[in-house]
């Protein structure tokens, strides 16, 4: 069952990404700040984070960026929440390493479809990893 972290620091919000993602096939944690995201993402091993981009201390962008620097968090898939709508917002997101992005309010369907969507990316991604390093493994034992 695939892993999704959510990071918010408004229970309003996190409760409803929570209820969008109620009764399908996703395990969900929640969690309320950027350095909670962090240490549960080393931890719990998400397959996907939803991350609000406005969180006091840490905001998403840092948090994006510091799991993109660490092995241990490195591939996690990244959607980006924000209210922001502006260009350089989108382009700070795309610098930090998010991978997609949504904007508020959020829309159930178009969560769900960009969800899977990731996670189907990740899964083939895995898979072509695995079989690369597979036949390099071959190669080198002939």
């Amino acid at each position: 069952m695939p892993r999704i972290l959510i990071a918010d620091d408004n229970p309003s919000n996190a409760d409803l990404l929570d209820a969008h993602l109620d009764g399908t096939e996703f395990e969900t944690k929640v969690v309320s700040n950027g350095e909670e995201a962090i240490a549960v993402a080393r931890e719990w091993k998400p397959d996907l984070i939803l991350l609000d981009v406005m969180m006091p201390r840490l905001s998403g962008f840092e948090v994006c960026s510091r799991l993109r620097a660490d092995p241990a968090t490195r591939e996690i898939a990244i959607l980006m929440i924000t209210a922001l709508d502006q260009s350089s917002d989108v382009g700070k997101a795309v610098e930090a390493g998010t991978d997609d992005f949504i904007t508020k309010p959020i829309n159930k369907t178009e969560l769900l479809l960009r969800v899977r969507a990731l996670l189907a990316s990740r899964t083939e991604s895995n898979e072509v990893d695995r079989t690369l390093a597979y036949m390099g493994r071959v190669l080198q034992g002939l």
